[in-house]
């Protein structure tokens, strides 16, 4: 089959049903009330036990512009964003002509009655929703009428594709935390839109949802909530930020979550400050982990650039601390409220000079979780800055997930001297140093600023220094140095988390990649096999790279790299650390803003081999 030809073909009933294999769009205007209804969807197709997945594709303005909402339903528990979709909501009048022009062939539309417009495709199905007067039948307020008018769509939805009232109802009320009032003149709205879908609109189309069971025991969540949590897990204690897109809300989530932390008597454990920029938030961090503090910050690239001079300070002292990057479009302002992987290489080698950063790359709700609080651990045991580097898909967009699990080893601080061990490494090397290598692992021990010793104090330096953390501009001090952080970087190399490899012998070719391109990579794979293309999988966690990188790539014929950026940046690192032989690997980028599709990895792939 044409790669250029490739469709999603949904499983169809013996009657002729597609149940619960479909997406569709919500097209809307930014700021018109359009996420409750949106989320209400969602959430009520997560509790009928349907895997679901909801992507919001926003504007950077604060309101007006046009927004869109895909929901995709998978039977298989596919996740990934579909490049087309079968149903459509114009809601929007600026897009709609587009909108349902991107339809396939025997797709729906639903759009309001009060346009007048024309049927422009007679290929497709349309049915139209009297909004204005729905409206006028219902008690809303009229303060709020513009806000709660997206409802309509919500109830000819759960008429026409089989969304049970009740659902809706409980939607509602988590969404607005058991308030009743506004949940009430929501689900009234919904209860006209439903009862004139049933008793006017004769149902054309094959979709439906029906109650399943594949959502038990799961839970729904956005990376930045995940993240969050996570990170109180951890023990942090001080989160400095300045609030930027899509990063705002991890920051928003801690300040939610903080109860958590709270002593019996109600005192909290942890300070969250506003500063009045990425730097100072930076320079924050910076003091608070030479002080003994787990200290945190959410960002964004711009907001990593302004940082950089304190993560070089961090770096060349020593000094942990946490940064998470929920990487937006750039360069530069870029696209604020799309989502991308091309901070890979900035945070990478972050600063003047020679650095190598830790980076971790979560690809799902459970692994910003678990980096949340494990990066401190890292941190500490380092000794240095970590990057978590998230995306605006992750953050931003609710996810199904597994419960998480407890951090199910105690705190971890590192090498930290308290009085009586430093006076016993005294005694043992016959003096102490700030950055001494007694272990050859390239990781020094550190004391924290008020250990009661007289020997305890050093100068945390950005400047050249030597092992006792005396100035020094002597050549063999700083080449001795810097061999030393490398050594630091090789012994992080070895403790991070673990590549998710699926190898299989038999299969030459290898498809790898990071982050949140997992749910494509996952889905591709299984189209790739039905087209006869077997293939192996591994999906970098962290950098630096492990060792098992190397050797998928050496034992495959043909290695893919796919990765939402536009330069493929996992594929230059790779590159750049292993100069040898790298003509079967493919770089396969796409920086194009948008969440990774299955269809298009699968097309690249099968051009590839078809050549």
């Amino acid at each position: 089959m044409s790669a250029l030809n490739l469709q999603y073909e949904p499983k169809i009933s013996q009657d002729g049903k597609i149940v619960n294999d479909f997406a569709f769009v919500v097209a809307t205007k930014n700021g018109s009330g359009s996420q409750t209804s949106n989320n209400v969807l969602v959430k009520s197709l997560f509790n009928m036990g349907i895997p679901v997945n909801g992507k919001n594709l926003f504007p950077s303005n604060i309101k007006g512009l046009p927004t869109w909402y895909t929901i995709r339903v998978s039977a298989d528990g596919y996740t990934a964003r579909r490049a087309t979709t079968e149903i459509v909501i114009a809601y929007n009048q600026d897009t709609a002509a587009e909108d349902i022009q991107n339809l396939p062939e025997g797709g729906v539309c639903i759009i309001p009655a009060d346009w007048k417009w024309t049927h422009s495709r007679d290929d497709i199905i349309w049915y139209e929703v009297p909004v204005k007067a729905i409206m006028d039948q219902s008690n809303t307020p009229r303060d709020f009428t513009k806000m709660v008018e997206n409802m309509t769509y919500v109830g000819v939805v759960a008429q026409l594709f089989g969304i049970p009232l009740d659902e809706i109802k409980r939607a509602l009320l988590d969404n607005f935390n058991g308030k009743e009032k506004p949940a009430n003149m929501n689900f009234e709205v919904v209860q006209l839109a439903y009862d004139y879908a049933e008793q006017n609109l004769t149902k054309k189309d094959p979709y439906y949802f029906e109650y399943d069971n594949k959502t038990e025991g799961k839970i729904f969540i956005t990376g930045n909530e995940a993240g969050a949590l996570g990170a109180i897990f951890g023990g942090v204690n001080i989160v400095a930020w300045y609030p930027i897109t899509p990063s705002t809300s991890l920051v928003d989530a801690v300040m939610s979550y903080k109860h958590l932390r709270q002593t019996d008597d109600g005192k909290n454990t942890m300070v969250i400050i506003q500063a009045e920029d990425e730097l100072a938030a930076a320079g924050m961090l910076v003091g608070a982990g030479f002080v003994g503090a787990r200290a945190m910050t959410a960002t964004s690239g711009p907001g990593i650039s302004l940082m950089a001079e304190f993560v070089g300070l961090a770096y060349f002292a020593e000094i942990p601390c946490v940064f998470w990057d929920i990487t937006r479009m750039g360069p530069s302002t870029g696209l604020p409220t799309r989502t991308s992987q091309g901070d890979l290489l900035f945070t990478y080698v972050l600063g003047h000079g020679d650095t190598r950063h830790i980076v971790l790359l979560p690809g799902t709700p459970e692994e910003a979780f678990e980096f949340g609080w494990k990066s401190f651990d890292i941190a500490e045991v380092v000794q240095a800055p970590v990057f978590v580097l998230s995306d605006l898909d992750l953050g931003m967009n609710n996810w199904m997930a597994d419960p998480f699990e407890y951090p199910d080893t105690p705190i971890n601080r590192g090498k930290v001297l308290d009085a009586e061990s430093l006076q016993a490494f005294i005694e043992k090397h016959g003096k102490w140093g700030r950055y001494m290598d007694v272990d050859g692992d390239g990781i020094g021990y550190r004391t924290i600023p008020g250990t009661d010793h007289p020997r305890a104090a050093y100068f945390a330096r950005g400047t050249g220094h030597n092992e006792l953390a005396v100035y020094s501009e002597r050549s063999d001090d700083w080449i001795n140095n810097l061999k030393r952080l490398r050594r630091k970087v090789e012994t992080a190399r070895h403790m991070l988390p673990k590549n998710v490899v699926d190898y299989d012998p038999a299969k030459s070719i290898g498809i790898m990649t990071f982050g949140t391109n997992e749910p494509a990579v996952v889905e591709a794979r299984d189209w790739l096999k039905k087209q006869g293309v077997e293939t192996n999988y591994l999906r970098v966690r962290a950098l630096p790279l492990e060792d098992d990188v190397m050797d998928f790539i050496q034992k495959h014929d043909r290695v893919y790299i796919v990765e939402n950026n536009f330069d493929g940046q996992l594929y230059q690192i790779i590159c750049m650390e292993n100069p040898q032989d790298l003509t079967h690997v493919v770089s396969l980028p796409l920086g194009d803003g948008l969440p990774m599709t299955a269809r298009w990895i699968v097309e690249q792939v099968l051009e590839q081999e078809n050549k």
